[in-house]
C-alpha cells in the first residue's frame, strides 16, 4: 500500500473549522471547508445570513483577550480586555488571511447530508447538488445555533421567543414600555436582562432562574478577573474546587445578597455567569428575581414561590441543542447534548470521523479547539493513532466523570470541560501514547475512492509518495 495524504472535508468555518483547517495546512493535508454561509466566523458574523450567530449588537465577549488568543496568533494589543463582537469577527479575519485559509472555504456551499461508504469514506451531498468523495470528515458545525426551549403547562399568549434571535431593544421586537420576563441566568441572560432593564426603556424586567446561578465578576483587584484562573494538573481537581467554593462569596458575594434564589448547586457544579452589572440591576430595583416558572395561564406566568405576574414578551436563554442536520439521525445524533466521543473528538467505530470544537471549556474555547487540531493534524498524516475501542469506551466514562461528575445533571453542562486540565492530558498522555501506537502499529488506515472509477482503494495515511 502506497503512503497517502487523506482528503479531508471540514464542515463550518467558525472558530473549529479554522483552527482544524489552519493544522491540516500545516501539515500538508489537502482539505476542502464547506461553509453554508458567505462569511467566516460562525457564531461571531454577527447577522451571519445562515441563522448560527447568537451575537446581539451590544456583546461583548466574557472571556478577556489575555485567555482568548490563539497561541500561534496573539490578540492585537490595543483591543480592551474584553472585545466586543466586531473585534472579535475582525480578528478571525485577520487569522485566515494570515494563514491562507480562505483558498481552502467554499462558501454558500454546507454539507446537506453525509454517509459514510461501506468501506470507509465519506459522500458528502452539498447545498449546490454535488456529490463529493473525501477519506476524513471533520465534523465542526458549531453547537450554539439550534436554540433550546423549556417546556411549561399551560398556554402564554404573549411574544415568546429565544435569545437566540434577541440583536437590540428595537429588534426583532420594540422591547420598550413593555412587561418582559427573561427566563434563565447564564451569561446571554444577564447580558439581555441588564440591556433591557434600562429606565431609559420604560420596561419591567422580571428575571426566572430554576437553578440559580454563582455570579463571577469580571474584574478582580483592578485586572480581568480571568487572569488568575488556572487550574492545575499536580493538584487533585477537587481540592482547587473547594478552594475556589471558599473564595468566591468573599469576592464576589452570594447570590442570594441581590435577591436571586440560592443556587441549588456549589460553587462550579453548574456554569458560572459572568457579569459587572446584573448585581447592581438587582440592587437597584431594575430587575426583579424570580424563581422556576410553575406554569402558564394566558398572559400570566405563575412561579413555583406561588407568586405570579403578567408578562407581553417571554424571551428564553434556556441554551441550545447540539445538532448535525448532515448526519441521518439513527447514523449520529445527540439526545439531550449527550455524545459519547474520545477525547472529545472521536466517535467509536468510525475512525476516519473526527469533532472539532464540541465542549463547554473552562475559561473559554478558542485555546481548547486550537488544542484539538494539533491532535487532528498528526492523526491525518499517521503520527498519532487511537486505541482500541474497548479502551476508547472505558476512557470516554472515566473523562466524562472526571469533568462533569461533579456538575448538576443539565443538558448545558454535559460537554463541560476545563481546558487547562484537558491540554495538559493531551500533551503530556494521549499525544505521546498515540504517537507510540502509531509507531508499533503503523499509521491508521484510510479508504481512498479513486475519482475515475468510483472503486475503493485502501491507503495508509502519512507522507505523500
Amino acid at each position: 500500500m502506497s503512503s497517502y495524504l487523506p482528503r479531508t472535508a471540514v464542515i463550518g468555518a467558525g472558530i473549529s473549522g479554522l483552527t482544524s483547517g489552519k493544522m491540516l495546512a500545516d501539515y500538508g493535508v489537502p482539505y476542502t471547508c464547506f461553509e453554508s454561509s458567505d462569511r467566516i466566523g460562525g457564531n461571531w458574523a454577527f447577522g451571519n445570513p445562515n441563522g448560527h450567530s447568537s451575537a446581539y449588537r451590544s456583546l461583548h465577549i466574557d472571556t478577556s483577550k489575555h485567555q482568548l488568543s490563539f497561541r500561534d496568533f496573539p490578540m492585537p494589543p490595543d483591543y480592551p480586555d474584553f472585545p466586543h463582537h466586531t473585534q472579535i469577527k475582525t480578528y478571525l479575519d485577520s487569522y485566515a488571511e494570515a494563514f491562507g485559509l480562505l483558498d481552502n472555504i467554499e462558501f454558500r456551499n454546507g454539507i446537506t447530508h453525509a454517509r459514510r461508504l461501506d468501506g470507509g469514506g465519506w459522500e458528502l451531498q452539498t447545498e449546490r447538488g454535488e456529490r463529493r468523495l473525501f477519506d476524513l470528515l471533520v465534523v465542526a458545525n458549531g453547537h450554539h445555533w439550534d436554540p433550546r426551549f423549556p417546556d411549561f403547562p399551560g398556554q402564554f399568549d404573549g411574544i415568546t421567543m429565544h435569545a437566540h434571535h434577541y440583536i437590540d431593544p428595537k429588534t426583532p421586537h420594540d422591547f420598550s414600555g413593555k412587561r418582559i420576563l427573561v427566563v434563565g441566568l447564564g451569561n446571554s441572560a444577564a447580558d439581555i436582562a441588564v440591556e433591557l432593564s434600562s429606565k431609559a426603556l420604560d420596561n419591567t424586567l422580571t428575571l426566572s432562574t430554576r437553578s440559580g446561578a454563582w455570579i463571577v465578576p469580571k474584574y478582580f483587584a483592578g485586572k480581568p478577573a480571568d487572569k488568575y484562573y488556572r487550574t492545575s494538573p499536580h493538584i487533585p481537581y477537587s481540592w482547587q474546587r473547594k478552594f475556589v467554593q471558599v473564595l468566591q462569596p468573599l469576592s464576589a458575594g452570594r447570590p442570594e445578597d441581590y435577591g436571586l434564589p440560592t443556587p441549588n448547586h456549589k460553587f462550579f457544579e453548574a456554569h458560572p455567569t459572568q457579569s459587572v452589572e446584573l448585581p447592581l440591576r438587582l440592587g437597584s430595583g431594575d430587575v426583579i428575581p424570580k424563581p422556576d416558572i410553575e406554569r402558564f395561564d394566558g398572559s400570566t406566568v405563575h412561579f413555583t414561590d406561588g407568586t405570579a405576574d403578567d408578562f407581553d414578551i417571554i424571551i428564553y436563554a434556556t441554551g441550545y441543542n447540539i445538532t448535525f442536520p448532515f448526519f441521518d439521525p439513527d447514523f449520529i445524533s445527540a439526545p439531550d447534548n449527550r455524545i459519547d466521543l474520545y477525547k472529545r473528538m472521536f466517535y467509536p467505530g468510525i475512525d476516519d470521523l473526527v469533532f472539532a470544537g464540541f465542549a463547554q471549556a473552562t475559561p473559554t474555547l478558542f485555546p481548547f479547539v486550537e488544542c484539538q487540531a494539533r491532535l487532528l493534524g498528526a492523526y491525518a498524516v499517521g503520527r498519532y493513532r487511537l486505541p482500541s475501542e474497548s479502551e476508547m469506551h472505558e476512557t470516554i466514562v472515566a473523562d466524562q466523570e472526571f469533568f462533569t461528575g461533579h456538575m448538576l445533571d443539565r443538558p448545558r453542562h454535559t460537554q463541560q470541560l476545563d481546558h487547562y486540565l484537558y491540554e495538559h492530558r493531551m500533551r503530556t498522555g494521549e499525544l505521546p501514547a498515540g504517537a507510540r501506537r502509531a509507531r508499533q502499529q503503523g499509521p491508521p488506515v484510510w479508504a481512498q475512492v479513486d475519482e475515475r472509477t468510483g472503486d475503493l482503494a485502501v491507503a495508509v495515511s502519512g507522507t505523500q509518495e
